[in-house]
């Protein structure tokens, strides 16, 4: 994977607020490769730790990693059967933000 790839999804989403998500797809449409979605979770998976990688989910709402329930429940985002609430109203679109 290209690294200058990798280095754009991580400061993207070092962006995201706290208490805030987005979505992989998301994000790869703000690097310029819509549908690359898979790419990011990739990208995501080596991540350096100042990167909320938690922040990331599905563009369902769906966590993708069961483990960052407790970082996203210690944002105030609440989770039910690994799916965000108000996910509509949490959702940040770095389109909209940048």
């Amino acid at each position: 994977m290209n690294e200058i790839f990798k280095q754009q999804v991580w400061e993207i989403t070092k962006l995201v607020p706290k208490g805030k998500v987005t979505s992989y797809g998301a994000i790869a449409k703000a690097v310029g490769f819509p549908n690359h979605s898979r790419h990011v979770g990739k990208a995501m998976g080596g991540c350096p730790k100042d990167v909320p990688a938690h922040r990331v989910i599905s563009s369902s709402g769906i966590l993708s990693v069961p483990e960052f329930q407790p970082k996203l429940e210690a944002e105030g985002i609440t989770i039910d059967n690994f799916r965000v609430k108000n996910f509509k109203n949490l959702f940040w679109n770095p389109l909209d933000e940048l």
